[in-house]
């Protein structure tokens, strides 16, 4: 009976742990201490992160930085894009609405949400505020940051800066001074004031690719070919009124070595072969195990491949700048 209790105790300190770290799902319900499997999976809510091997730059005597595409479209990057979540219809009283997320897992664009809204993720623009045309913003030059001891709940301006890159506003009303009862709006002092426009939140079905800034280097010392993933980006369609698709836009740079890899190492990613091995976000990326193309990588002018290289051949491109790499590591052996 001692044992009987003692286990129950553990599961419930375990689960309200791991809650605690990620605020993501469990299996546990930590109210009557069920578990929804034969066991607790607590390994990947509260296991800790493993640091990067440190570099010297004395040691490393090549590298390549290149920008590279995670395209949702393929099959082999459906545990980036699934689960999808939504946000119910406003209220028609307190015209708030509700984040309906999956209870097991959470698609990374959910991740990534949560955390900037809980202030564990600082958000990079990706263009030049004063001259929008510069797009320089994978230098992680322009953060987004609340004022000193304030967060997304109590700092008004963070918060209206950060809605630009999480939702978009509704259409304005034919006439935007009739409110919902079609009478005219008027505030304490008796003058017209705008209605409030609806949010739309950009949710995970919006997210098309995640963009990827990293570099590559070999190391003497380790004698290795490494890699270390410095940015990334999730990109979604840009459309018009008529919702036709007019290109896509890079809706922010997240950092990746301290912010990211901290928030991604405590969420599980979906194992199709396997139940009984589900690895973590960061597990994912440092493993490699997403399918990606080159769209640009360093050089003097500057350019993306998409500059010189269209269609077939841009790929084409992609793959020769893969192999280059690949080669530059067999090459340094002599046998």
């Amino acid at each position: 009976m001692k044992n009987l209790m003692l286990c129950t105790m553990l599961i419930f300190s375990l689960s309200l742990f791991a809650q605690e770290i990620n605020g993501g799902p469990i299996n546990s319900r930590t109210e009557t201490g069920v578990i929804d499997g034969v066991y607790l999976k607590s390994n990947i809510p509260t296991k800790r992160l493993i640091p990067y091997e440190h570099v010297r730059e004395a040691d490393v005597i090549w590298s390549k930085r290149v920008w590279r595409a995670i395209d949702l479209r393929e099959k082999i990057n459906r545990p980036l894009y699934f689960p999808l979540d939504e946000f119910t219809n406003p209220d028609p009283e307190t015209g708030e609405v509700e984040w309906v997320r999956n209870d097991n897992r959470w698609s990374l664009w959910t991740i990534i949400r949560q955390h900037i809204l809980s202030g564990d993720l600082t958000v990079y623009s990706d263009y030049n505020p004063v001259r929008p045309s510069i797009k320089d913003g994978d230098k992680f030059k322009y953060p987004l940051l609340p004022e000193p001891g304030k967060n997304y709940a109590t700092d008004s301006i963070y918060r209206d800066e950060l809605l630009y890159y999480l939702a978009e506003l509704g259409e304005v009303a034919l006439d935007p001074y009739l409110n919902i009862y079609g009478e005219d709006s008027v505030d304490i002092n008796g003058e017209l004031v705008y209605p409030p426009r609806d949010t739309i939140w950009y949710t995970s079905k919006d997210i098309i690719q995640y963009r990827l800034k990293e570099d590559w280097f070999f190391d003497k010392e380790r004698s290795v070919l490494d890699v270390r993933i410095l940015g990334i980006a999730p990109v979604r369609y840009l459309k018009d009124q008529n919702g036709t698709i007019s290109g896509t836009w890079t809706m922010f740079w997240l950092y990746f070595p301290t912010d990211c890899r901290y928030v991604f190492n405590n969420y599980f990613v979906y194992n199709e072969d396997n139940g009984a091995r589900w690895m973590s976000f960061d597990d994912y990326f440092m493993k490699r195990r997403f399918s990606s193309f080159i769209y640009k990588e360093e050089n003097v002018y500057d350019r993306s491949v998409e500059k010189y290289r269209v269609g077939v051949d841009a790929l084409m491109e992609s793959q020769r700048i893969t192999e280059e790499i690949r080669t530059l590591e067999h090459d340094v052996w002599s046998y």
